[in-house]
């Protein structure tokens, strides 16, 4: 048990930033996840009967056809293949919003590890998400599309297999940018016009956008055209609490806030507009909850100190829904 304990700690991702490469990122929450599972992540799907043989000494007994016992006196092992019958598309949303920086580590973490706090940003954190998610779906044989914007389709990688596939998702990952301007809705409904295989679509975002019932529009679009819908929406504590703005300062102190997208500013006291921003940001939240349980999308909120291989526990959960 304390050597699992301790594999997970090594799941947050402030401490996976360090080790740096994108895919020694993801091969390294994948094959800790995978070693985790008490069952098998393949058992139960992506896998086909394909042939009849013999019982052999040594074979599984789980894997006898009892009813072909029954019919032939004589005991026959099903054989399966692994399928490869899913299409998982990743879409990244890459507005400048996603650049907030996250909280860093605990300082007594960090020490554990022989190594100094470090501070990531929401698109960073999705990053490790989308490539660990890419990952496991490889090791399963599925099919994986990438798609990254803001308010324009900045790229769109078809679902494809191999390995060279993945490689290429991974290599553009590593390379992201965020840009100023946030309109997701029309991007959406562009990735849903593309989709020519039913599957299962995975959007990672903060889903801030000036416009909510364009970006819902958008996801309801793809569930429209039959896709099952996972939205990870990936926010910073901060976000959440607003709180821990500047650790030694009174909460009575001066701060300038900025918006990262238009960059309006207001000079105040957190204690100030505290009870407003908490206000409107329930209800932001809520609209979105609200919306898309009624669209049957799954909604999972995120914070950026959750261990990666929560997204992976959440992905197989669906996954295993619907097939």
């Amino acid at each position: 048990m304390q050597n699992q304990s301790e594999g997970r700690r090594f799941l947050n991702p402030s401490i996976l930033a360090r080790i740096g490469n994108l895919e020694l990122i993801a091969k390294f929450v994948v094959e800790g996840f995978i070693s985790g599972l008490h069952k098998s992540p393949y058992h139960g799907f992506s896998v086909e009967f394909a042939q009849y043989r013999q019982y052999m000494p040594g074979d599984d007994t789980k894997h006898i056809d009892w009813k072909a016992y029954a019919r032939t006196d004589r005991y026959y092992i099903k054989q399966f293949e692994e399928e490869t019958n899913l299409n998982c598309y990743l879409l990244l949303d890459t507005s400048e919003s996603m650049a907030h920086p996250v909280d860093d580590i605990p300082e007594n973490e960090a020490t554990d590890q022989g190594a100094a706090a470090q501070t990531l940003t929401k698109l960073q954190y999705s990053s490790y998400l989308i490539g660990s998610l890419a990952y496991f779906m490889a090791k399963q044989r599925d099919a994986i599309g990438f798609a990254y914007f803001d308010d324009t389709l900045h790229q769109y990688f078809p679902a494809r297999s191999s390995t060279s596939h993945l490689h290429s998702i991974l290599l553009t990952l590593e390379t992201l940018q965020t840009a100023k301007t946030t309109r997701m809705g029309m991007p959406l409904h562009q990735v849903a016009e593309r989709l020519t295989k039913r599957g299962l679509v995975l959007f990672i975002s903060d889903l801030y956008d000036e416009n909510q019932e364009e970006v819902i529009s958008g996801l309801e679009h793809l569930r429209y055209e039959g896709h099952e819908v996972i939205v990870f929406h990936v926010l910073a504590q901060q976000e959440i609490d607003f709180a821990n703005f500047e650790t030694g300062r009174s909460s009575e102190a001066l701060i300038r806030f900025i918006d990262a997208e238009n960059d309006a500013e207001i000079i105040t006291t957190p204690q100030a507009i505290q009870e407003s921003y908490l206000n409107n940001f329930n209800a932001f939240l809520e609209t979105y909850r609200l919306a898309l349980r009624q669209a049957d999308i799954d909604y999972n909120l995120i914070t950026t100190a959750t261990p990666i291989d929560f997204a992976l526990a959440s992905y197989l959960a669906k996954r295993q829904g619907i097939l």
